[in-house]
């Protein structure tokens, strides 16, 4: 039995959202080293409040609630001030504990990254991370200012060769920490995916979406944020409703910083099109089995690579429109042959590809079946995440 510590800033309480890599990451630890805690913020980033521990349900894992500030927007000063005192505490918490055998860090934050590297190195302890995004870069579509980004960067760069093993989202940002580390022998790309049994149990479920007889659902779930672009999507089903077809629905699965601002241009637009806010997993995984077409919309110049939609995407079996620069997905949609591949911010491109797919049930149905054989393939958990624990055991 080893005693295995993760660290994070972010994390999901199963009474908080039950399909997590988070949560599957803690589980399959506990049943392989049957010793888990995990030290995570008290402070709920998705819901931007601090959380009541009275309402937690953890599993099997033992867990810590380590005091942060809290911020109410993402893009902040006090979200900076707010990492770091976390990981001041966290440190301060580590100090006072039995020294684990081995610390499972995600990364980001840098500032927590930065002290439990430095922790690790100290005391001699294994440490593993798993990076989910890439800081600074990131930032990049918002804060244009690069001379920021160089102290961030240097941090990135110390944490990622600090590690003993990398775990990454996505080859992209595995190939990204390895220009500064040394260990490819100890490393390996997992995309986040999904729990496809835990998925396929809802994809059933019945709902209060009415779908009139021969209406196209175009479906989008995610971040409404300054990193996708869904006014170009608005914008394609525009030039499809001046073309005739009135049949066609936006659904919009999501809240972010930018929904007000997305839903005020879909009206302006007079397009077909709801918002939904954000949706419990299970009846998100409902409405999305229910839809025709799916979108990946991501902006010009945005760091993402393998995201929690393009899994959910394939999950439910569905055609995907895509407008992303990363060639990691690119390459995925080619492949599969699950879907197009656009150019990115081309409102024309994109509702040309809608209008083949609108106009093709067939065509529809071949890309969705190689959609799903994507997410059995690539995107099923009770498979993929094995190899993290294959990489812990060496």
């Amino acid at each position: 039995m080893k005693d295995v510590l993760i660290i994070s800033n972010y994390w999901h309480f199963y009474n908080e959202k039950t399909s997590s890599r988070y949560l599957t990451v803690a589980n399959i630890l506990q049943e392989k080293f049957g010793n888990v805690e995990v030290v995570t913020s008290s402070f709920y980033h998705t819901k931007k409040k601090q959380r009541n521990i009275e309402e937690i349900i953890a599993d099997k894992y033992e867990y810590k609630l380590i005091k942060e500030m809290g911020y109410k927007k993402n893009i902040s000063l006090n979200r900076i001030i707010s990492h770091k005192i976390f990981a001041e505490n966290v440190y301060k918490y580590l100090l006072n504990r039995k020294r684990p055998d081995i610390i499972y860090c995600f990364v980001p934050s840098l500032s927590l990254g930065k002290v439990v590297a430095k922790f690790a190195k100290e005391n001699d302890i294994n440490f593993v991370i798993d990076i989910l995004d890439l800081w600074p870069e990131a930032f990049s579509m918002v804060l244009k200012v690069p001379f920021l980004f160089y102290p961030l960067e240097k941090i990135a760069n110390h944490i990622y060769s600090s590690a003993d093993k990398i775990v990454a989202v996505s080859d992209t940002y595995l190939k990204r920490a390895l220009l500064t580390s040394n260990v490819k022998k100890n490393s390996l790309s997992v995309y986040i995916g999904t729990d496809l049994d835990y998925f396929d149990k809802f994809s059933k479920n019945e709902n209060h979406l009415k779908k009139e007889k021969d209406e196209i659902w175009v479906a989008y779930i995610g971040m409404l944020g300054h990193s996708y672009d869904i006014n170009c999507v608005t914008k394609a089903l525009r030039d499809l409703k001046n073309k005739g077809y009135s049949k066609v629905k936006f659904l919009i699965m999501g809240d972010g910083p930018l929904k007000d601002k997305f839903s005020e241009y879909a009206k302006n637009q007079k397009i077909n099109y709801k918002f939904t806010g954000r949706l419990e997993y299970e009846k998100m995984v409902g409405y999305l089995c229910q839809c025709d077409i799916a979108v990946n919309p991501i902006s010009k110049g945005a760091a993402q690579s393998i995201i929690n939609k393009v899994g959910d995407y394939a999950a439910a079996g569905l055609p995907v429109i895509n407008t992303q620069e990363c060639e990691e997905y690119r390459d995925l949609i080619d492949r599969y042959k699950c879907g197009f591949n656009c150019k990115n911010s081309s409102h024309e491109d994109l509702s040309s590809k809608l209008e083949i797919l609108i106009n093709d049930k067939n065509l529809r149905k071949i890309f969705g079946k190689n959609s799903r054989r994507l997410a059995e393939e690539k995107f099923d958990r009770k498979k993929t995440y094995k190899k993290i624990v294959e990489l812990m055991d060496e």
